[in-house]
């Protein structure tokens, strides 16, 4: 059974009555650029065929009402209680227990949606929305963003918010940073909701304008192979904000707006104003910068058989520098290389999630196999390796 008639069902099952569409919105995978959007500077990611749908309805009683397939008991929350719920301290909804992690993201999405458009809560109906996803959880493919671009996509249309598909991206933003309290930026949303077949999304995180930069895997006889380890990470916690904050704390120290500002050229400063381990964070972002832009003119000059060491140097300094592999990432990336991929890194935020390799399509099977192996000789548990498709953004489906 497909995810889009699972939520289909699931909301028929929930609400006695079928939903009156399914919107949806794609995960994505990021080719190249870590941890460089919330420091305003430059990512390459791009949609994937793996989607979160969201069959939605509205209601007589200024209610929402969320339940998905991984969650089914059902969170409801009057509209009309939506502001005082998540204005206030980031994430003190879901840290004081009043809303599940998981309910927050659309519930906040619905939130933040109303406060974007400037509509009142006594000027939309209730609504009921039932999710579900065949995007991979804690894999680094941005499952989060997929439900926030799908939630948008229906109340936007269901309650005629008239958001355009950037306001949307900032909606999502603002449900995972203030509702759900993790501290991430905008690509993910831009990505989810943006994204265009065969083509990255080139992204300035500063000015938010976008760019789409063909990729021409299929012309060139190349896969993208994500190797998830089964390793699960969450930005709510831990060394996610830990490396945000080193980065304010680098950018404060040059005296600049953001790590956007400082270029390779300004490293040796940084060394000799910063203790070893800002410095090696810093230098991360300002090199994955550098590595985003290198990208983008290679692969329209060249093609993506050229960006193969780029790949490896990015997961060499998120592993080095920015600290944020683990030995199943690298095993899956040391494995991938030494089976000829062109090029292979870790992606995502770290601690967990997924590598990618960029193969020749006959070499996809040999790779998997040859990760598997790998992993089973470390004693690590089995990982799950599939391929990814550069897709379509945010959609209505039915």
């Amino acid at each position: 059974m497909t995810a889009l008639v699972q939520a289909q069902e699931l909301f028929a099952r929930v609400a006695g009555s079928p939903a009156a569409g399914v919107w949806s919105s794609a995960g994505r995978a990021n080719l190249i650029g870590e941890h460089t959007d919330y420091n305003e500077g430059f990512v390459l990611p791009f949609a994937i065929q793996h989607r979160t749908y969201a069959a939605a309805a509205t209601r007589g009683d200024g209610v929402v009402r969320v339940v998905s397939t991984f969650a089914e008991q059902p969170v409801e929350l009057p509209v009309a209680e939506l502001a005082a719920t998540f204005d206030g301290p980031a994430g003190h909804a879901v840290t004081g227990g009043v809303v599940p992690e998981w309910a927050a993201y659309a519930l906040g999405v619905a939130w933040a949606a109303l406060a974007a458009s400037g509509r009142a809560a006594a000027d939309v109906p209730g609504v009921d929305i039932a999710i579900a996803s065949d995007v991979p959880i804690g894999a680094g493919l941005s499952s989060s963003a997929a439900i926030e671009g799908a939630v948008a996509s229906a109340l936007d249309e269901l309650w005629g918010l008239g958001l355009a598909p950037l306001d949307m991206a900032r909606v999502g933003r603002r449900a995972e940073n203030e509702a759900v309290g993790a501290p991430t930026g905008i690509m993910d949303q831009v990505s989810s909701i943006m994204g265009r077949a065969d083509a990255a999304t080139f992204l300035d995180c500063r000015s938010l304008e976008t760019q789409s930069v063909d990729l021409g895997f299929a012309r060139e006889g190349l896969s993208l192979l994500v190797i998830d380890t089964r390793v699960k990470h969450s930005h709510s916690t831990g060394g996610y904000r830990e490396r945000r904050e080193a980065c304010e704390r680098g950018a404060a120290a040059m005296g600049v707006p953001a790590l956007r500002d400082v270029t390779v050229a300004d490293l040796d400063r940084a060394r000799e104003l910063l203790d070893d381990v800002t410095f090696r964070r810093i230098r991360h972002i300002v090199t994955e910068n550098q590595r985003v832009l290198d990208t983008v003119e290679t692969l329209r000059a060249q093609g993506p058989r050229a960006i193969g060491d780029l790949l490896v140097a990015s997961h060499v300094s998120m592993r080095d520098d920015f600290q944020i592999s683990v030995p199943e990432l690298d095993t899956a990336v040391e494995t991938a290389l030494a089976e000829g991929a062109v090029g292979a890194r870790m992606t995502g935020g770290g601690f967990g999630g997924a590598a990618i390799a960029l193969v020749d399509e006959a070499r996809v099977d040999a790779v998997a196999e040859a990760a598997a192996a790998a992993f089973a000789d470390r004693g690590f548990a089995a990982p799950h390796a599939f391929t990814v498709v550069p897709s379509e953004g945010a959609r209505r489906d039915v």
